[in-house]
């Protein structure tokens, strides 16, 4: 019988390395597998040992290797990760824990796996963090700028009650959500940036092009008078030709334009600024509907999964206030929190904002009455995230033949314009 040196897993995925005696390799690790362990090492001990010295290196070298492999991976902990990288990873988590896997294996085994190499360090800091006796929830509180307060907090509560997998699941169903609403609304407004793009360049072109070979025949035919349409054209065209002549005069324009943007971002970021900006996205016409309902979906379905996790009331609102998105929002949600610490009512601060609707309010009122607010607020989620859905239908709906009638104007004005001199010069001719 000789001695086999071995290394596998046991149950809950844990190392474990010893020495059995058996008869062959084989043999040894069907032995460790009666015994409910998978062998991922079998070695004679003797031959074990000898690997062990050739492959073991000098310290400083060993020191240099093992550093130069984890350097790569902490240098990318603290970055940014995509919305939809960080929703699959919670689904992922959610179903290996509710699977049965510790979470310290499973973050192992999905570090292993991940393709982003932000999310793959941070996963290894997680995991060393927890392994060092830190909570989840305060594991995930050392990366701000990949974990919000939402995401936190809402673990937080899933290790308090014991249901980290069900809280896990809400909040990958809440980034899924989230995402499809803000996909549909920047679809909405792709179709309608292609045609502007598009009508611009043709516009340009035959500005640029087209146009004033035709002013050159025209202006060969002595004593021809231009309709007014042909002049307002031909005139746009000279200014554009004049414009691209004289670059200094297009730098400017860049340039006034650019100063003009970041003037607007700068206002935008000061308290004032960004509630006046809030307030014309609500009010802007079309925009302004989807915008609206877009922000009521959002604070519906974050306080609802908030307080349906196990987050108290004060602390789910705070939390709700800060991703509201929308100063004017946030104000309102400020309102009510106010309201719930002074023991008041949601109702009446919803009620003073120009943002919720009476039928929210409604149901908000019926949850509270009924204390089955957090279903009521998930369920307004609900009907506003197919409003949004109805609602960018419409839109997209509605300037699609607006846009090809307003792209189809232009280019026949600018057609009309160049053949209707020369149709009066056929006629004069002809006459």
């Amino acid at each position: 019988m000789a001695k086999f040196q071995y290394t596998a897993l046991d149950a809950k995925g844990e190392p474990q390395t010893g020495v059995i005696e058996a008869a062959g390799q084989a043999e040894a690790a069907q032995q460790l597998r009666n015994q409910g362990l998978y062998p991922t090492q079998v070695e004679e001990a003797g031959k074990a040992k000898a690997a062990a010295k050739k492959v073991k290196a000098p310290k400083g070298k060993a020191s240099s290797k093992s550093a130069g492999k984890k350097k790569p991976v902490k240098s990318k902990v603290g970055g940014k990760v995509k919305s939809k990288v960080l929703m699959i990873f919670t689904r992922q988590l959610a179903t290996l824990i509710d699977s049965g896997l510790p979470l310290l294996r499973s973050l192992t085994v999905l570090a292993k796996q991940e393709p982003n190499p932000v999310l793959k360090g941070t996963l290894s800091s997680l995991a060393d963090s927890v392994q060092g006796g830190s909570t989840f929830s305060e594991s995930l509180a050392q990366h701000p700028k990949i974990f919000n307060k939402l995401y936190v907090n809402m673990v937080k509560a899933g290790e308090l009650g014991g249901v980290l997998e069900v809280v896990l699941t809400r909040l990958a169903e809440y980034q899924e959500k989230a995402d499809k609403l803000k996909s549909k609304i920047v679809a909405a407004m792709v179709y309608p940036l292609i045609v502007m793009f598009i009508a611009v360049g043709i516009l340009i072109f035959l500005m640029l092009v087209i146009v004033p070979k035709f002013k050159e025949m025209f202006e060969g035919q002595p004593g021809a008078e231009l309709p007014a349409i042909s002049r307002i054209v031909f005139g746009f065209s000279d200014n554009m030709m004049a414009v691209r002549a004289g670059l200094p005069t297009a730098v400017w324009g860049i340039i006034i334009a650019g100063l003009i943007f970041i003037g607007i971002q700068s206002w935008g970021k000061t308290k004032g600024g960004r509630k006046a900006l809030d307030t014309i996205k609500l009010k802007l016409p079309l925009l302004g509907d989807i915008q609206r309902k877009s922000a009521i979906a959002r604070f519906s379905r974050t306080l609802g999964t908030l307080v349906t996790s196990g987050v108290p009331i004060l602390q789910a609102l705070g939390i709700t206030r800060e991703t509201a998105g929308n100063v004017v929002v946030s104000e309102a949600i400020d309102r009510v929190h106010d309201a719930v610490k002074e023991g008041e009512s949601i109702v009446t601060p919803l009620q003073a904002s120009p943002v919720f609707p009476p039928m929210v309010i409604s149901m908000v009122d019926v949850g509270e009455e009924t204390g089955q607010l957090p279903d009521m607020l998930l369920k307004i989620a609900d009907v506003y995230d197919d409003e949004v859905d109805s609602s960018v239908t419409a839109l997209t709906s509605i300037i699609e033949p607006v846009m090809i009638v307003f792209l189809a104007g232009i280019v026949g004005s600018i057609v009309f314009a160049m053949f209707l001199p020369l149709i009066k010069m056929i006629q004069s001719m002809g006459g």
